[in-house]
């Protein structure tokens, strides 16, 4: 009997399961639509606390700030009071400095009077009372000079116990900022940028005196922002004066005894050069040309200005151009034989003192800030330069210009001379007429020994001076102004061949300086001066007791972002360091 199939069952049957099924989609729906609810939700609740947590950092950050200009506010405030102190003990220096000068000549002609009067007293038959008399005033008056020298000498330690906790106080290592305007090549043709942005747009700016902002924006991300704080920060719109006015208090302490370093680093283009030497257009008018001088002719033009104001011989400058360049201290002051400036290789070595030193460095002595100009002319033609996808005239080595300024004591050596031509005077007259009770004895035996007369030798006063002879040990400053090859990458330069070897030395010089600075921050028992010549060259700068000015010049546009944020980032690690507090050198006179 054949099997009878209802096909209506079947349809039926499979209606059933499918409704089934779409029942079980339109459950699995449901469950998804509410697990994306609860995702939703939690997603509002994270934001909300994200941007509650960032509304907190703000405010915290507003709080810091606050706190920061406050304890600066009354940083600043105490710096003003302690630099009008200065400027009063100045003012009183410059009067007791006037009326020990007009002491000193009333003295001498006084002392001349004197002799004078003393060379007639035997013509008039003087007692040896009156005579006395004279000698006692005498005495009292070099007493009295002695006591004024002192008080003037007092006076000058004082000045400059305050001017240098002035300096100290802004910091012995001081870093400062420059961002410099936005320029032709910070944009080259066809360069990616950012939506919405232009890679000619300042993303490294000036907020304050004090801070830096980066603004550290990429693609598919939110915008960062990273605030660096240095000792001073300069913005495009601030002159070279501006900049020179903050480095102008360092010369004084030149003068004091300290060695002073001020260097510029920062990537090629950023202004490095301009900020150290300043405008070079030849046919610029003289006035333009003393508004774009830079730091070492500025610097120059106040150290000599400093110098005119003392004695003068007192003080002498000798001038040392060299270049590092491949690892290798190039004198680009030696000459040849025809008399023509030429690069020689010298070397760096360590005294027994643990001063660095480099022998048979060419000097020249130098008496105005335009010879020191003139010489820098020179041989800024001999510095190492070649073209770099950056700048077409970038400079590949590290340029040094120092000056030695050999000091004198004036004060004593005016003082001795005056007691010697003094002591001269009384000899001339005791050879002519023999007035004092002790020489008339001698005289009496001068026939029978003359060489064993105390009055008769030459080196001997018949009134001596009660004051010894004084000796003035010379005291040498040195003031090191560097101008640092450029700190981009490779990439960045886009040098090729032989130039990768100049990036190559450029790079470890500067990381060998970096490493200096991050061991003196660290305070570790070895710092690595002598993996490069630079830090060798530069080891009295960096860790000994001078005092070190870093000028940072960065480039404000996205394109040399990553080369702005390692200079900052440089600047920032250099501030960690903590020295000893400076020792002046030892001007002390030496007594025979």
């Amino acid at each position: 009997m054949p099997l009878f199939i209802n096909r209506d069952q079947i349809f039926a049957h499979q209606v059933h399961l499918l409704e089934h099924k779409l029942r079980s989609k339109e459950e699995r729906i449901l469950e998804l639509e509410t697990e994306n609810a609860l995702l939703h939700l939690r997603l509002a609740e994270c934001l909300g606390k994200l941007h509650h947590q960032r509304e907190v950092e703000i405010h915290f950050q507003r709080q810091k700030h606050q706190q920061q200009r406050k304890v600066q506010k009354s940083t600043h405030a105490a710096l003003s009071k302690l630099l009008s102190e200065v400027q009063i003990l100045k003012q009183g220096l410059r009067d007791v400095f006037s009326i020990y000068v007009g002491f000193a000549k009333e003295l001498e002609d006084q002392s001349k009077q004197l002799f004078k009067y003393v060379g007639t007293a035997k013509k008039q038959d003087l007692q040896t009372d009156d005579l006395q008399k004279l000698q006692v005033q005498v005495t009292t008056l070099e007493r009295s000079l002695l006591e004024e020298k002192e008080r003037c000498r007092e006076e000058r330690v004082r000045r400059r116990l305050l001017h240098n906790t002035l300096v100290e106080l802004r910091g012995n290592i001081r870093v400062h900022c420059r961002v410099r305007p936005i320029l032709h090549f910070d944009q080259t043709p066809g360069s990616p940028t950012a939506k919405g942005s232009s890679s000619c747009d300042a993303v490294v700016q000036a907020i304050s005196d004090d801070s830096v902002i980066v603004n550290c924006t990429k693609p598919s991300s939110p915008i960062t922002n990273k605030i660096f704080e240095f000792e001073r920060v300069h913005g495009p719109e601030d002159n070279q004066e501006t900049v020179f006015k903050e480095v102008k208090p360092l010369l004084t302490s030149l003068l004091d005894g300290y060695n002073v370093c001020i260097m510029a680093y920062g990537q090629t283009g950023s202004g490095k050069t301009h900020t150290m030497i300043g405008s070079q257009c030849e046919e610029a008018s003289a006035a333009v040309q003393d508004s774009e001088l830079g730091i070492i002719p500025k610097a120059a033009n106040e150290l000599f200005k400093l110098i005119s104001e003392k004695p003068s011989g007192s003080h002498t400058v000798e001038m040392s151009v060299v270049e590092v360049y491949n690892n290798e201290v190039v004198d680009l002051l030696a000459r040849d034989e025809d008399g023509a400036t030429v690069g020689v290789k010298r070397e760096v070595i360590t005294t027994s003192t643990g001063t660095s030193e480099v022998p048979c460095l060419s000097h020249e002595l130098v008496r105005s800030s335009a010879e020191v100009m003139q010489l820098i002319s020179s041989v800024l033609k001999l510095r190492s330069h070649s073209p770099t996808l950056v700048h077409m005239d970038s400079s590949r080595s590290h340029f040094i210009v120092t000056l030695t300024v050999t000091s004198k004591s004036p004060d004593a050596l005016a003082v001795a001379r005056r007691l010697q031509n003094a002591r001269q005077d009384v000899q001339r007259v005791s050879q002519k007429e023999w007035w004092s009770p002790r020489c008339r004895r001698a005289a009496s035996s001068r026939s029978s020994s003359p060489a064993s007369s105390p009055c008769h030798s030459p080196c001997h006063s018949p009134c001596p001076s009660p004051r010894p002879s004084i000796t003035q040990a010379p005291l040498k400053t040195k003031l090191q102004l560097v101008d640092l090859a450029g700190s981009e990458c490779v990439g960045m330069s886009g040098v090729t061949g032989a130039a990768l070897w100049e990036s190559s030395c450029i790079n470890r010089s500067l990381s060998a300086l970096s490493d200096v600075l991050g061991a003196l921050a660290e305070r570790r028992p070895h710092v690595p001066y002598r993996n490069s010549k630079l830090t060798h060259l530069l080891q009295d700068a960096i860790g000994g007791d001078a005092k070190l000015l870093i000028m940072l010049c960065v480039s404000p546009t996205q394109r040399f972002l990553t080369e702005s944020l390692q200079s900052l980032g440089f600047g920032a690690r250099a501030r960690q360091v903590q020295r000893e507090p400076p020792r002046r050198k030892n001007t002390a006179l030496k007594i025979k």
